[in-house]
């Protein structure tokens, strides 16, 4: 007689949409100072600004909310060409998104920054690190981006961290309840990036195993990892 096996349930990735409205960005201490900046503009203390912080600290959200206001254009820091750039300035206002040595072309942004200035547009970029940190070749660009002020996003308070797990949570259509919450805030290291990525496992195993999300899940994933 053959025993018959059970088929195990996979897992699939589906898309995960975020909104990145003004209303569902998550307020705290930690990026005060960013979501000021994104209010108060045209108001800006130079016209180009650059936000810096940690992975998952928001910088691509406050952009986008920028973007909306402002009617800017969104590109990579690595797709910028100096062929494009007049195109990517035709709105006088661009978000320039994860400035990262070595992963751009330095005379592009050198050209951006310079026609930036001539027509007196307005540019926010976003970086993980600030200028002063990057290895750049260019001595003249290297000059001009470590003159650019520099807004930094901190990493989360208990409040916010808190906030950011169920907000992952609800992207994802999740349904935690508090002593979830405390389970893993109390156990992950608290960075953005770590609540992102312990609800991403958290989702993918409820799916594969047909569970709700529950602390004892919770504890059974994260002691395995």
């Amino acid at each position: 007689m053959v025993a018959r096996v059970q088929p195990r349930q996979l897992a699939f990735a589906l898309p995960h949409a975020e909104s990145l409205s003004r209303d569902n960005f998550l307020e705290g201490p930690a990026n005060a100072e960013a979501l000021g900046l994104i209010d108060c503009w045209p108001d800006w203390p130079n016209r180009v600004m650059l936000l810096v912080g940690p992975e998952g600290a928001g910088k691509s959200h406050l952009a986008a909310i920028w973007a909306e206001e402002a009617g800017a254009r969104s590109t990579m820091a690595r797709s910028l060409t100096a062929a494009t750039v007049p195109a990517e300035l035709v709105t006088n206002a661009l978000v320039v998104e994860d400035l990262n040595a070595g992963a751009f072309d330095e005379r592009a942004l050198f050209h951006l920054l310079n026609l930036a200035r001539q027509d007196n547009a307005y540019v926010l970029i976003t970086a993980r690190v600030a200028p002063a940190a990057m290895e750049v070749e260019l001595r003249d660009l290297r000059s001009r981006l470590r003159a650019i002020p520099v807004v930094n996003l901190l990493p989360p308070d208990d409040g916010l961290f808190r906030a950011l797990i169920v907000k992952f949570c609800a992207d994802r259509q999740l349904s935690i309840d508090e002593s979830v919450v405390s389970y893993v805030a109390s156990r992950i290291e608290r960075s953005f990036a770590a609540a992102r990525h312990t609800v991403e496992l958290l989702d993918s195993e409820a799916l594969r195993l047909g569970r709700p999300v529950t602390r004892a899940l919770a504890a059974e994933l994260l002691r395995d990892a």
